[in-house]
């Protein structure tokens, strides 16, 4: 009952705000977006699916042209609901919601697991020397700052310059945390080669999680600076606000440190115990298969956990923000693109 009412109002474009999407102020929203975490998960599990990498360019310019044709008012007969939740769930995987632009295909949401599960063995691979924990933890952060960049608020242009500061900054805490604690656990000679082994596959998600705070913070320090755009109801350009941009940061940074929990600690886990079945004892080869397996279903359960922990469009209430929005508005609320 709640998707078919979401449905009507979107259709009749209705201001009844009991049944209004929230938060959005047009055809934004998943029918199973909701303020619950289980909610955002469903719709995020739209976001991620990666079937949406495949849809070609004719396909989406017909999505674009069906939700525009919606919000002019023109929709041709016999469109049905289905059809507009399915243009939206491919435009929202694939357009930026600022600048209208396609995000390049690797660093969408929907193409993080597939292109980034082989980087995530690879930095979970036992037995690593100094040359390739530095090589699989500067092709992470390499990955990440790109996802970064490219799913941030883009309400107000970034510099290349950013994107520099951010790489760097990310790659150099990456490969200097986990080379540090490695260089440690070498010279700790009172664990067993059990014990050293064990913990030197947990060593990634420290190393990983602080890189992923820095990348985030260094990708989009200017949001600081300059501020975000925030949103009344009608989707009106209200104001700035570097408030909004410093909850939008806080909310991204704390998936990011989520997000390689499940990926980096439940393989290891997993490993530790699969690997001591006949199985793999006789055939070492499937070591690595069963690995990468591990991982993909790991970084398939962590994504969709990690960004549902927020709305993607964060709402904030105008006391809390600048007294010039508060003077420009009557909405006791506004919202904002938290980024992905």
């Amino acid at each position: 009952m709640v998707e078919k009412c979401i449905l009507v109002i979107l259709l009749t474009k209705s201001n009844n705000s009991e049944c209004r999407p929230q938060p959005s102020h047009s055809f934004d929203s998943s029918p199973t977006m909701s303020d619950t975490f289980f909610g955002r998960f469903r719709h995020f599990l739209d976001v991620i699916d990666p079937s949406t990498l495949f849809v070609t360019k004719k396909r989406l310019q017909e999505c674009v042209e069906l939700l525009d044709r919606y919000k002019q008012g023109t929709l041709p007969p016999g469109v049905t609901d289905a059809q507009l939740w399915q243009a939206q769930k491919i435009k929202q995987a694939i357009i930026h919601p600022d600048t209208g632009e396609k995000i390049l295909m690797p660093f969408r949401m929907s193409g993080f697991i597939p292109f980034g599960t082989p980087v995530v063995v690879g930095l979970l691979l036992p037995n690593q020397t100094l040359v390739s924990t530095v090589f699989w933890q500067w092709l992470n952060q390499s990955h990440n700052a790109c996802v970064n960049f490219c799913n941030r608020n883009a309400s107000k242009p970034a510099p290349v310059s950013n994107f520099l500061q951010g790489y760097i900054g990310a790659v150099t805490s990456a490969v200097s945390i986990a080379v540090g604690l490695n260089a440690l656990i070498q010279k700790a000679s009172h664990f067993s080669a059990t014990t050293r082994l064990l913990v030197q596959r947990f060593i990634p998600f420290p190393a990983v999680a602080s890189a992923n705070v820095c990348n985030v913070v260094l990708m989009r320090h200017s949001e600081l600076s300059e501020g975000i755009s925030v949103l009344d109801d009608d989707g009106k350009v209200v104001g700035t606000s570097k408030v909004a941009a410093r909850h939008a940061l806080l909310e991204t940074a704390l998936t990011r440190v989520v997000l390689p929990m499940p990926i980096l600690v439940l393989p290891p886990l997993i490993m530790t115990g699969l690997e001591k079945l006949p199985l793999l004892q006789r055939h070492r080869r499937f070591v690595l298969p069963v690995h990468s397996l591990v991982c993909l279903a790991a970084f398939g359960l962590a994504l969709p956990l990690a960004i549902s922990l927020f709305p993607q469009i964060s709402q904030i209430s105008v006391s809390q923000l600048e007294p010039e929005i508060a003077m420009a508005t009557d909405c006791k609320i506004v919202t904002y693109n938290k980024g992905l």
